[in-house]
C-alpha cells in the first residue's frame, strides 16, 4: 500500500498531518487516562467507609457476644449491639456501593473524554488517508503494469475538474480522440498527480 504521496510538497503536508494526528490522539489517551485515574482515586473514601463498617461491626458483633453470655441479663443487653452490628454492616456496603459508582463514573469519564476527539480526528484524518492510499495503490498498479498513456489519460478525462483539463488543452476530448500524444502524457500526468503519483517517464 502506498501511504506517501511521490511530490515533496503533499508528502511534506501528509507526514505533518500523520505527526500531528497522532500525537492529539496520544494527548487524548493520556488524558483520559489521567481523568479516569483522578476519580478513580476517589475511591479511597468508599474504601475508607467499607473498612470503618466493616471494623465496626465486627467489634460490634464481639461485645454482643461477650455480654450475651452473662447468666440472666445476656439477651437483653446483646440486641442493641446486634443492632449497631448490622449498621456496621450497612456502613461496610454503602462503602462498597460507592467504590462501585466511582469506579463505573471513571470509566464512562474517561473513555468519553478521550473517545469522542479521536473518534473525530480518525474521521477527519484517517478516513482521507486511506482513501489516498488506495487511490494512489491503483494508479501505482496501473503505471507497474505498463498501463497505456491513453488510458491514463482518459481516467483523467472522467474524473478531473474542468479547470483541470481546460489548462491542459481548451478541447482535451478532441486531442484525445486524435491521439494527441502531448495532450495524452500530459492528461495522464494530471491523473496520476492527483493520485500522488509520480509518471515514469
Amino acid at each position: 500500500m502506498k501511504l506517501y504521496s511521490d511530490f515533496g510538497p503533499r508528502r511534506s503536508r501528509q507526514i505533518v498531518a500523520d505527526v500531528v494526528a497522532l500525537g492529539l490522539i496520544g494527548a487524548w489517551v493520556w488524558l483520559g487516562i489521567t481523568v479516569y485515574s483522578l476519580i478513580e482515586n476517589l475511591a479511597v473514601y468508599g474504601v475508607q467507609m467499607e473498612d470503618a463498617g466493616a471494623g465496626f461491626r465486627e467489634t460490634m458483633t464481639q461485645v454482643g457476644e461477650t455480654l450475651g453470655g452473662i447468666p440472666l441479663i445476656g439477651g437483653g443487653i446483646r440486641a442493641p449491639f446486634d443492632g449497631a452490628s448490622e449498621a456496621g454492616g450497612a456502613l461496610e456496603a454503602a462503602g462498597q456501593s460507592q467504590q462501585v459508582a466511582i469506579n463505573q463514573l471513571a470509566t464512562v469519564l474517561g473513555i468519553g473524554i478521550a473517545a469522542l476527539p479521536i473518534l473525530t480526528i480518525v474521521l477527519l484524518w484517517l478516513l482521507p488517508r486511506l482513501r489516498f492510499a488506495q487511490r494512489a495503490s491503483r494508479a501505482q498498479k496501473l503505471v507497474k503494469s505498463g498501463a497505456g498513456v491513453d488510458l491514463l489519460a482518459l481516467r483523467a478525462l472522467a474524473s478531473q475538474n474542468i479547470s483541470a483539463l481546460a489548462a491542459v488543452d481548451p478541447d482535451a476530448m478532441a486531442a484525445w480522440r486524435r491521439g494527441d500524444d502531448q495532450v495524452m502524457r500530459k492528461l495522464a500526468a494530471l491523473e496520476l498527480k492527483s493520485s500522488g503519483v509520480r509518471m515514469a517517464d
